[in-house]
């Protein structure tokens, strides 16, 4: 199965959160995502560059404008797409459908706008299952990628 060809329906959220494309964020809201994940915060003005050079983004809001749930997309708009940032706050009961939401908007639009291209992605353990919803295959035939943070 191609998991970026079909995909599974919407899912929705529970009363009091909701998903938004491109929402206005500060820095503080999303370096408090970024705390409740158990990842480092970042300066407003990376915040601000990386926000800038995306395609687009989404955000998940839970009432009254707490960020619990995030992901940017950067792509070519031709053969590439790629996934970052994905993450959802840990301490939230609704992790996982938080995660749902926004793979399956941020896949939902790449196949509206940019059906054949290519998705790589780096996510986080809890996003596993998500990503599976959707017909991800962890290390496909043996194949690894590889990463570099720095620092």
């Amino acid at each position: 199965m191609i998991p970026f060809r079909s995909q599974p329906p919407a899912p929705s959220l529970r009363q009091g959160y909701r998903l938004v494309e491109n929402p206005g964020l500060s820095a503080e809201a999303l370096n408090n995502l970024l705390i409740h994940t158990g990842d480092k915060p970042r300066s407003a003005a990376s915040w601000q560059q990386v926000l800038e050079r995306s395609t687009w983004y989404y955000a998940v809001i839970r009432e009254p404008d707490q960020v619990v749930g995030f992901v940017r997309i950067t792509s070519d708009m031709a053969l590439n797409a790629n996934l970052w940032d994905l993450s959802a706050d840990s301490s939230d009961a609704t992790q996982a459908e938080i995660y749902l939401a926004l793979v399956t908007a941020a896949l939902g639009k790449l196949k509206r706008e940019l059906g054949g291209c290519s998705i790589s992605l780096a996510a986080p353990p809890a996003a596993l299952q998500a990503l599976k919803h959707h017909g991800f295959v962890l290390d496909p035939g043996g194949i690894r990628a590889m990463g570099l943070a720095l620092q």
